[in-house]
This record gives C-alpha cells, structure tokens and sequence, in this order.
C-alpha cells in the first residue's frame, strides 16, 4: 500500500489517482485540491513525508519564479566547493560595486571593499536574504559550477541565470525553480545527505536561523521547530522548508505569483501550511498505530519520492526582493551564526573537520 504514490493533476479540480487506501492521505490531497481551486494566483505545492517518502503536489513541476529561496542552491554549491577543498569558512570576499544591490539586505549600504568570510555571507544570504551577499558568492563559486550541481542532482527546473538584481528585466526569468526541485533539496538535507553529513547538518541550521517567518510557520502551534527559506516578488511569495513536528518531519514547498495582493497570497499559504500540518499529523498516528517506524535520517530512504504532476508554462514576473520580517520565530535553534552575541571575529573562525558542528571559538553545546 505504501508503495504506491499519490498525486493531484494540475487542473482546478484535482483528479485523484494511485491514492493509498488511507484516510489521512486521501484527506490530504482532496484539502490541498480544495485549496489550490480557491487560490488567489498562481500557485504550485509539493509535500513529502519524510518517514516514507510519500509525496503529493499541484503543479508541483511547475517552473516558477524562485525569488530568494535560489539561495538554497547558492547555498548548496558554496558547500560543494568547501568539501572539495577550494575554499572555506575563513575565505574572504569584498564588496564590490557590482555585488550591490538595493533590494533587501545590509550590505547593500555597505561600503566598497567591506569584507565579510563565507561563514558570515551564508549566514546573512540565508538567514536575513541579504541580496549583495548573495552575490558575493555567486561570484565566488560562479553561476555556471551552481546551475551544473542542480543538473547534477537532477533538478531540471532549477537555474540561477543571473546575479540578483532588483528591478531588471532579465530578473523575470533568471531565478526559477519548482516545488518538486526544493523538496528533493530539502529532502537530502533532511537526511544528511547532501553534499555530505557535516555540510547537511550545517545548511540545516543556517535555515533555521530564518528571521523572516511569515509564512510557513505562522499558523503553526508555538514550539514548531522549521528550517526554511522564504521569497518574495512584488506578486510573488515563496516558502519552501522541513517541518519538525515531534519525531515526524515532513517537507513543504510553496511557490505562488500573478497575486493580486501580498496579503491574499500569506493568507492562503497560512491555510496551506496548516492542513499539511494536521493532515500528516493523523497520517504519522496512522503509520505509529500501523507499526511504521517513525523517520530516520541516516535509514535507507524507504519510498523514493514520486510527484505525478503535468509541468505548466513559465509564467513572466519581476522578482523584486526579499520580504519583511514575520511573525513566529522558529525555535530550532541554529549553531555557528556569525552574527550571534560572543561570536569569535571573522579571522578566528575555523573550519571544523567532517563530522564535527560549526561552532564558533569558546563555544559550548
């Protein structure tokens, strides 16, 4: 039963097929179904069950605008090249005048020849979406070597064609993605299995270190612990990340544009991420009360993750920036953030061996 997959098509009204015979799942679906036909825009969603791999999703191989979360991938390459060993957390970059730009993040007022190391610029490119630091290290490890480990991991709908730059017209197709390629991302990472162990468990804590957390986890009960990374466009908000609910994670990407308000698309993302929430609760009492082990990071991946859904279009829009600040901060509490009180400055912070946490000097658990 747990082998099959289970899927929406992309029209409004979902047509059901290869549907386990379980009730939490099959309420899943028709709830997520019922919810894209009321949507305000555009919209695409993939979640997956990381205790079995099942996964279902609308339009979830739709290539969308990424806005800000194509800095997971950004993100991703950086430690790519670390566990290579070109460079490392001490590495030093300054703020070039071509680096900067005024959409979102302090160092877009920074100064030219300001200096920031890797750790630093991961930690605001993440963590504050900062777009300069961002572009500090696509121009580290270079667009091209970013786009060839996306098709090395098989993402098809994922590609970083240009810097971030706010207001450019080449911005309306340079950053895109799809739900299906953020949740297999976030999948890896969730098993520590991207790049390798240490630069899994490392990329996990940057995205719980978000500051920006009005979306996904705003619905959620206070205690939710969530690693995510959010986007936004002047029509277009995106949120993608793994949710622990207790000891049943689960993965969730939304993706949304042509909004016609910001508050339209954050109140239906809100009611999104709330019925994945409840729904793959009942479903993680069904597989308890069914004798299926809870998840595993380092277990064998027991269901690959299959999504049967039809790929649309590419829709035309100006990604312009990250957004404000939210609501309910996560709980899970990120290692190594440069930026954290007590911190050792830039030049002390070394790179840790495999294995071993990102953990500033002095620092204790």
């Amino acid at each position: 039963m747990l082998a099959l997959a289970f899927a929406l098509s992309a029209s409004a009204v979902p047509c059901v097929a290869a549907v386990p015979d379980v009730s939490p799942l099959a309420n899943l679906q028709a709830r997520l179904g019922e919810a894209a036909s009321r949507a305000p825009g555009h919209v695409a969603i993939a979640v997956e069950d990381l205790a079995t791999g099942l996964s279902t999703g609308i339009n979830a191989t739709a290539s969308m605008p990424a806005a800000s979360t194509i800095k997971i991938p950004v993100m991703v390459e950086v430690f790519r090249q670390m566990a290579d060993g070109t460079i490392d957390l001490n590495t030093k970059l300054h703020v070039t005048g071509a680096d900067k730009d005024y959409g979102w993040g302090d160092l877009a007022d920074a100064r030219a020849g300001t200096m920031r190391n890797v750790k630093q610029l991961l930690w605001l490119m993440i963590t504050e979406s900062d777009n300069t630091a961002t572009n500090m290290l696509i121009r580290l490890v270079g667009r091209l070597h970013v786009n060839r480990e996306m098709a090395s991991l098989g993402l098809s709908h994922t590609r970083l064609n240009d810097d971030i730059r706010t207001n450019t017209e080449a911005v309306r197709t340079a950053l895109r993605s799809s739900p299906k390629d953020m949740m297999r991302l976030l999948d890896a990472i969730a098993r520590d299995r991207l790049v390798d162990s240490w630069s899994s468990r490392e990329m996990l804590a940057i995205l719980a270190g978000q500051h920006h957390n009005g979306l996904l986890p705003q619905p959620l009960p206070a205690g939710i612990e969530i690693a995510h990374k959010t986007g936004s466009l002047h029509d277009t908000l995106d949120d993608v990340g793994i949710v622990y609910r207790d000891d049943e994670p689960y993965v969730i990407a939304v993706m949304t544009t042509n909004l016609p308000t910001l508050d339209q698309g954050r109140h239906w993302i809100h009611g999104v991420s709330r019925i994945a929430y409840d729904e793959l609760g009942r479903f993680a009492q069904w597989r308890q009360d069914s004798g299926i082990a809870a998840f595993d990071p380092h277990a064998a991946q027991p269901v690959a993750p299959r999504i049967l859904a039809e790929p649309i279009s590419p829709d035309e829009t100006m990604w312009t920036g990250g957004m404000g600040t939210g609501n309910a901060a996560p709980v899970l509490q990120p290692i190594g953030d440069p930026n954290a009180a007590g911190v050792a400055p830039a030049e002390t912070v070394a790179t840790p061996p495999p294995g071993e946490p990102l953990l500033p000097a002095g620092s204790q658990r």
